[in-house]
């Protein structure tokens, strides 16, 4: 890794975000996986770019018993007709709230990581 890229890793504000770009990258390598690398290349820019989701996008672009992975945070806007498994940086409390009644989970990046390793099965909503 550049010192450059090192250096912009360190200065985030979130301390889980720099670990988990590591990681990212990491089970990119291991597993062959474009989908990780391209994760932590978005998660490497400015928080102020990271991907705000609403649950009506959710609603309008995935399918029932999918997976989607937000590289950012999911908003409660909207109404969730799906049962879906979100993994994200964030959740609002309402997206948590309304996700559950659906039957859907909520789940961090790391813990999809560890579930679909090779990423397949996954789409990415920005």
């Amino acid at each position: 890794m550049s010192k450059k890229t090192q250096n912009k890793i360190e200065r985030k504000s979130d301390p889980r975000v720099p670990s988990l770009i590591v990681s990212l990258k990491e089970q990119a390598r291991q597993e062959d996986a474009a989908i990780w690398r391209d994760i932590a290349r978005r998660l490497e820019k400015p928080r102020k770019n990271y991907a705000e989701v609403n649950l009506s996008k959710l609603n309008r672009n995935a399918t029932d018993d999918e997976i989607v992975l937000v590289p950012g945070k999911v908003l409660g806007a909207g109404i969730l007709k799906r049962s879906v498994a979100v993994a994200a940086l964030g959740f609002s409390a309402s997206a948590k709230e309304k996700i559950a009644e659906n039957g859907g989970r909520c789940i961090t990046i790391e813990e999809i990581m560890k579930e679909k390793p090779a990423g397949s099965g996954i789409r990415i909503l920005i």
